[in-house]
């Protein structure tokens, strides 16, 4: 066989090169030497850093208490000195962790809004594009997930780290607190859920191999059935359901060990992923 050379390619020689500006008609992103502080930098780089870093904190956390807390918790028991030894942890641990869990869930909110509209031309292909529909499944799924921290898990957990407190104060505990504490629970378990999903999705605009326009009926086909399955995920969550928040009922059995979790969060991911794969097809 014929034996090749490669020389170095100075920069004065890609002067001639042909650089597609362009992709199906949408202007490429283009970080050239400009400042880190410009805005095509920011938009595709200096941002979307800060996204993924508060991202991992916020989905970081979620996993502690989720797979860890939360079974570490229920392991002091009932009795001797189980309860205080738990009271103790929710009033010193679990409250710390809290507020960087809350405050991480708005910075990523904030960062990853900031993305889409410093960048240019990000919507500029249309929501046809299946990297577009993808990326806003992914930031629907996000903004539900960032709801329900402030809205539902950080107003219960409130009581639960009060009650918590006021018990080490040797006050009355509160018999709300368990209803409290189910009801972030649940909460909690379901962002988890969709924590997959919505990581998946987060990468989709940029790594899917899906290419190729939807048309006008798989369009709506997909977002009347990706917000069907959201909202009945969520409405679940918010204990909305006939069963309510019932302990391994209906949609409740989710959120019941974390063996059930597991199952629930890759089973959606998995729906998400053949849904797109007919939709391609």
């Amino acid at each position: 066989g014929s034996r090749r050379s490669f020389d170095l390619v100075l920069p004065s020689a890609l002067d001639g090169l042909h650089v597609p500006a362009t992709y199906r008609g949408v202007p490429l992103p283009m970080i050239t030497a400009a400042s880190f502080f410009s805005r095509d930098a920011l938009g595709n780089w200096g941002f979307r850093w800060l996204h993924i870093l508060a991202g991992i904190m916020w989905i970081g956390l979620l996993y502690y208490f989720n797979f860890v807390q939360v079974p570490s918790f229920a392991a002091y028991g009932n009795d001797g000195d189980g309860p205080k030894a738990r009271n103790i942890a929710l009033n010193i641990l679990a409250r710390k962790a809290l507020w960087w869990f809350r405050w991480a869930a708005v910075f990523t909110f904030l960062t990853g809004i900031l993305i889409t509209g410093i960048t240019k031309n990000y919507w500029t292909a249309g929501l046809k594009a299946p990297g577009l529909s993808g990326i806003l499944t992914g930031m629907i799924l996000g903004t539900i997930m960032l709801l329900n921290v402030w809205g539902v898990i950080w107003r219960n957990q409130k009581v639960v780290l009060e009650n918590a407190a006021n018990v080490l104060d040797g006050k009355a505990a509160n018999p709300a607190t368990a209803a409290a504490g189910r009801a972030a629970l649940m909460a909690s378990r379901q962002n988890t859920i969709f924590s997959v999903s919505m990581l998946w999705f987060m990468v989709f605009k940029s790594h899917t191999s899906y290419t190729d326009d939807l048309t006008n009926g798989k369009l709506a086909a997909y977002w009347i059935i990706a917000l069907l399955v959201m909202a009945i995920f969520e409405i679940n969550a918010l204990g909305l359901m006939p069963w309510k928040a019932a302990a391994g009922k209906g949609l409740n059995w989710c959120y019941e060990s974390v063996r059930n979790m597991l199952i629930s969060m890759f089973a959606l991911w998995a729906f998400f992923l053949i849904f797109w794969e007919i939709l391609a097809a």
